[in-house]
């Protein structure tokens, strides 16, 4: 399953030979369309930020695959040199800034193929969602996306995938794979479902990734034109009122109804709406399946709870879903963490509001409520990795400030948690793990024991030298010595020996 990497005959320079070899190997065993860039390259540092540039990667290569043929060569370049490897499409998600080692960036991989008449998408590892729903769109269907539409699709999935849109209707987006084209970390490419490798399969749906490079995935669509939905947002004196509303209203709602609740500290600046402008609002969000005409009627409590200043809910195609929760797009320096909630009675609504709104200590940016119901807390058909199914909420914080000011955010952030304590599961999503939680002992929080254990038998099996674990203090090389290791008895052996001027190691 993996290849057995041998040692090196020369002494070489980490970074001198990464450059040397990634610059000189890597054109000639790439796609066309495929890119490399070093460290000082044009190209290099739109290739390693992604969304979040809170955490920056800085690797010593980045590869813009075109193929997942170039993605091959990429891992196996990272076995011959005993690098780590980081994917990133887009940046959201939870992975550690990495310090060396290959970054794959996917953001070339964007095919889009619309099977109408299985109702499945296959796109490849860079596609973003607002691409899947325009045309899925074309035949009147629709994925379980995600809130925002510049989320990648790969990296959503892998790690569940909780639509504010179908969820309730169709459970996550894991529970909708169907197929998984993937490198391993030995450079073999597979194709896994539920008949082939149906172990990792199960893992990789859910399970966070890691488990090796996605090129590409296909998922189930589901007959969906328009949506009742849109954002109602209300004034900060009106936190209390909308919030208990809100916590009484979702109980009786009916899983064709999918809603959240944040308080939000608005910039004083575009693309934000200029009512909401500079101020703490609260957004009541909402996306209901059913006609116009009965989701006007279910969404009366919300309407009644206080006067709006701004209410955008309206039928709308599904096209339009992404100004529901009307995400930031641009890419900002986001510090985050979450907890599911096993309940939400008053006292934890009044604590809540506490921090969010009356006393805040700091100005934390959102605060967020997600109503999870129906199909998000029952067993998927096909068995996969998602966990943490049993909770009714999940709570998220985030707070977009400086460098200077994330100490302070992020202390109060577990502040929150922590005085929330009584009502919490100790658990979050693999999709909310913050940056940090990305390290192993935290990112056991997304699993239950048996599931993490599980996960960590695929991970030994699948990936032993730990090429694609991100959660390890050292990001970049899988040895101390960092040597680089050519395949002996090739070519580029010798060729990258003098390249260097380097002399054979006598031994």
């Amino acid at each position: 399953m993996t290849k057995t990497t041998h040692a090196a005959d020369f002494d070489l320079a980490p970074c001198a030979t990464v450059a040397a070899a990634a610059s000189t190997f890597l054109p000639g065993r790439l796609s066309e369309g495929a890119a490399v860039y070093l460290p000082g390259d044009d190209g290099y540092d739109a290739g390693r930020c992604g969304y979040n540039v809170a955490f920056p990667h800085r690797p010593a290569v980045v590869v813009a695959p075109a193929t997942a043929d170039d993605v091959v060569e990429a891992v196996r370049f990272a076995e011959d040199h005993r690098l780590r490897v980081v994917v990133q499409a887009t940046g959201h998600g939870p992975t550690k800034a990495a310090d060396g080692g290959v970054l794959i960036s996917t953001d070339r991989m964007t095919e889009v193929t619309i099977n109408a008449s299985t109702r499945t998408a296959k796109v490849g590892a860079g596609v973003r969602w607002e691409q899947v729903t325009e045309a899925a769109a074309a035949h009147g269907l629709a994925a379980v996306n995600g809130s925002s539409p510049a989320l990648g699709v790969v990296g959503y999935t892998l790690g569940g995938g909780l639509s504010p849109f179908l969820g309730r209707t169709r459970g996550y987006a894991a529970d909708n794979v169907v197929s998984i084209d993937l490198v391993t970390a030995d450079g073999a490419a597979l194709t896994v479902n539920a008949t082939s490798e149906p172990e990792l399969f199960w893992g990789l749906r859910g399970g966070g990734g890691g488990l090796g490079v996605v090129t590409a995935i296909e998922f189930r669509l589901f007959p969906v034109r328009r949506v009742y939905a849109g954002g109602v947002y209300f004034a900060a004196e009106h936190a209390a009122a909308v919030l208990h509303a809100w916590r009484t209203w979702v109980e009786s709602t009916p899983d064709e109804m999918s809603s959240s609740i944040a308080f939000v500290r608005h910039p004083k600046c575009e693309p934000v709406a200029e009512p909401l402008r500079g101020r703490l609002v609260v957004h009541v969000r909402v996306a209901y399946l059913g006609s116009a005409e009965d989701g006007e009627r279910q969404l009366d409590p919300i309407r009644a709870a206080a006067p709006s200043i701004i209410d955008s809910v309206d039928d709308m195609p599904y096209t339009a879903a992404a100004a529901i929760h009307a995400d930031l797009v641009d890419p900002l320096p986001v510090y985050e963490r979450s907890a599911l909630l096993h309940g939400l009675p008053p006292e934890a609504l009044d604590l809540l509001l506490d921090f969010a709104v009356d006393g805040a200590a700091v100005p934390v940016t959102r605060v967020e409520l997600r109503h999870l119901a129906g199909e998000l807390r029952k067993p998927p058909r096909e068995p996969n990795a998602v966990a943490n199914r049993d909770a009714p909420f999940l709570l998220t914080l985030a707070s977009v400030v400086a460098a200077d000011k994330a100490a302070g955010h992020s202390a109060f952030h577990d502040h929150i948690v922590r005085e929330l304590r009584p009502w919490t599961t100790g658990r979050t999503l693999a999709n909310f793990l913050s940056p940090g939680d990305a390290r192993q002992q935290h990112r056991a929080t997304a699993y239950p024991g048996d599931v993490h254990a599980r996960l960590n038998a695929l991970k030994k099996c699948w990936d032993p030298s730990g090429r694609f674990d991100v959660s390890a203090e050292d990001a970049a090389v899988l040895s101390s010595d960092a040597v680089v290791q050519p395949r002996p008895g090739t070519l580029e052996t010798q060729q990258l020996a003098e390249i260097l001027g380097l002399r054979p190691r006598l031994s």
